[in-house]
């Protein structure tokens, strides 16, 4: 079996920290049951003495797109995958990874709060095997996967988010691992009538913010433009930050289809000290996304994204000569997606075809890496039958052609799905599928006095294996749970043979992840939803012959999410958010967070409280979290629809 490693340098730019004590898991383990009983129990009565919410209504269908072919309702996907509606809910989320940290599969591990520098991590997935997209185009970063979570996209651009847990690379190609996240922006949910709302706010640490929209709908033509920024002193020296997000989205209806353009921008300038070892480091990111997608006709849909972003790296903030690295890299993804069906599609029945290509090309330009590009082809096919509420079948195949060195390479990746309804409120479901994972530029080819890459790295390759039921026992009520095996091959990592030895990205072995999903979901109304998550996870390594791995085990072993979100007839809006993570060869900590605001009036007054147990916590081994944190603003309504 693998030896473990207690020391974890973080993304290839020095040592590692020192450990510290933390609470033991078990008591922490046994605190947390008792407040999310607790929790359930306070809910509970607040949503009861708070005017009971809005009166009970049929549930609006919950259509998902991600990791399916073609739009279905989530009661029919053949995947388990998650959905946390953001529009209208932004002043319960400080940031996108707020949504992405109600989910029990999904860790962000960051290195600072929203999302700064962080890893995302899915069934325990490593940094790179899991996919984001925006309407299904790749944000992917060419140069690093930790930054991926450089995300472009003020909130108040969002319509809710997709967590496709499980692999996905039939569809969407490499990265899409151990699972895949789309942020999904609709134009139907734009207002009749120009509105625009302002909001700013303070907290702890001389943070402050400030975020606000205008939105329009006039016949055709739907426009809409966001900006956040958001700047902290930082807890602690060295952990300052700065966001600064801009974007615009436009889409237009013709005769031929509904056209998309998204453009925005991310500055994000941050102190890293311990980021990468026992260093006051700095560091600055800048990302540029232009997407633009194209229907052309009712079965064929044209999308082309272009990424490019730029990372300045200073070991030592009072002395930026002694080690600084430059990086800028671009990427390109066109592609073309059509679909044809066999029959006429029904209420009862849908047989479809679904085909298409991909186009994908990077470069990257920097002082460590050197100057060097990559192109990647791919074709694939899929068929879909589905008879609605009984069963459906799924079975694609992707062929990836990539460019390396001269010579072309292929992968093929094929899947199949199926779901078989036992009765009408209770389905089964399996996928059988496999997935790959290119290196990235870091992998192959940085070097500094503690890591070094390899340009001889192969291809990650895995085997998904999952099963699952979803039940109805009565309305507004959902069960669900999933079991997955993941096996692995040739997996990229860090490892060296002793702590004197520096860290060499390899192949290695064969992993296996093993684990369990479950979750229950009660929604009285269409105004409120409890929602409590689990996720457990067991890794199995072949022999590393004694040698110590970086990354690929810095994953929970166990994670428990409790949820609510309420609006209430008498004007306010609140969510509690609850969970603890068990992280792997270290001790568990419970989080809670509350997050609330009053609507009734034009001025909505919100309050974000944080880490309410004042939890000292590291989602990435000696990077401290900042402690209980409150942010107190309002919200200025200056144009909206009257309600």
């Amino acid at each position: 079996m693998r030896t473990a490693s207690n020391e974890h340098a973080q993304n290839g730019h020095g040592l590692s920290a020192p450990p510290i004590e933390l609470a033991s898991s078990s008591l922490v383990w046994r605190r947390a049951i008792r407040a999310l009983c607790a929790l359930v129990a306070v809910s509970c009565w607040v949503a009861y003495m708070g005017g009971q919410t809005v009166p009970p209504a049929a549930q609006p269908q919950t259509v998902i797109v991600t990791g399916t072919f073609q739009p279905v309702p989530l009661e029919e996907s053949d995947r388990s995958v998650n959905v946390y509606p953001l529009a209208h809910s932004s002043l319960l989320f400080g940031s996108l990874t707020d949504a992405l940290s109600l989910d029990s599969s999904v860790q962000v591990q960051s290195r600072a709060p929203g999302g700064v520098q962080g890893d995302l991590s899915i069934r325990g997935g490593g940094p790179g095997q899991s996919l984001i997209l925006i309407d299904g185009i790749r944000l992917s970063d060419a140069q690093s996967a930790h930054h991926d979570l450089d995300l472009p996209i003020p909130i108040d651009a969002v319509n809710h988010i997709e967590v496709l847990r499980g692999s996905g690379s039939t569809l969407y190609g490499s990265e899409a691992v151990a699972g895949v996240v789309n942020v999904v922006t609709d134009p139907n949910n734009e207002p009749e009538k120009l509105e625009m709302r302002l909001r700013a706010g303070y907290g702890n640490f001389s943070t402050n913010e400030e975020s606000g929209f205008v939105a329009v709908r006039h016949d055709a033509l739907s426009q809409r433009f966001s900006f956040e920024r958001e700047l902290s002193g930082g807890f602690r020296d060295d952990r300052d930050y700065r966001n600064l997000a801009l974007a615009s989205q436009s889409w237009v209806r013709t005769r031929l289809g509904l056209t998309r353009v998204f453009l925005s921008l991310l500055d994000r300038p941050f102190g890293a000290d311990q980021f990468y070892g026992n260093f006051n480091s700095w560091e600055r990111t800048k990302t540029w996304l232009a997407a633009l997608s194209q229907d052309l006709g009712k079965n064929t849909r044209f999308s082309l994204g272009y990424r490019r972003h730029t990372d300045l790296y200073v070991l030592l903030r009072d002395n930026p000569a002694y080690y600084t690295n430059r990086h800028e890299d671009e990427t390109w993804d066109a592609a073309l997606r059509r679909h044809d069906f066999l029959r006429p599609s029904t209420k009862q029945q849908s047989v479809g075809v679904f085909y298409g290509a991909e186009l994908l090309t990077d470069h990257v330009a920097s002082n460590n890496l050197g100057v060097h590009s990559r192109k990647q082809a791919a074709l694939y096919g899929s068929l879909d039958v589905r008879f609605w509420r009984r069963f459906s079948l799924t079975a694609g195949n992707r062929q990836e052609f990539y460019g390396d060195a001269g010579a072309i390479h292929s992968v093929w990746v094929p899947s199949v799905s199926g779901g078989f309804w036992l009765a009408s409120r209770a389905k089964l479901r399996a996928t059988v599928n496999r997935a790959f994972r290119l290196p990235n530029y870091t992998d192959l080819y940085y070097h500094d006095p503690a890591n070094i890459g390899n340009p001889n790295l192969r291809p990650e390759h895995a085997m998904n294996y999952e099963g699952g039921l979803d039940v109805y026992p009565a309305e507004h009520w959902r069960g669900s749970v999933t079991v997955f095996s993941r096996h692995e091959t040739d997996d990229i990592d860090y490892v060296r043979a002793n702590s004197s030895a520096i860290w060499q990205a390899l192949n290695f072995g064969r992993l296996t992840l093993t684990g369990v999903e479950a979750s229950v979901e009660w929604a009285p109304s269409k105004e409120q939803k409890f929602d409590l998550q689990y996720t457990g996870l067991h890794g199995a390594e072949a022999a590393l012959e004694g040698f110590q791995s970086k990354y690929v085990f810095n994953y929970p072993t166990q994670q428990a999410v409790f949820a609510w979100q309420a609006a209430s007839s008498r004007g306010w809006i609140a969510r509690v958010r609850a969970g603890v993570t068990d992280q792997y060869q270290r001790d568990a900590y419970f989080l809670l967070d509350a997050y609330a605001a009053w609507i009734r009036s034009p001025l909505h007054p919100y309050i974000r409280l944080t880490n309410l147990t004042n939890a000292d916590y590291q989602p990435v081994y000696g990077v401290r979290m900042p402690g209980r944190a409150a942010l107190v603003g309002v919200e200025w309504c200056v144009l909206c629809p009257h309600k």
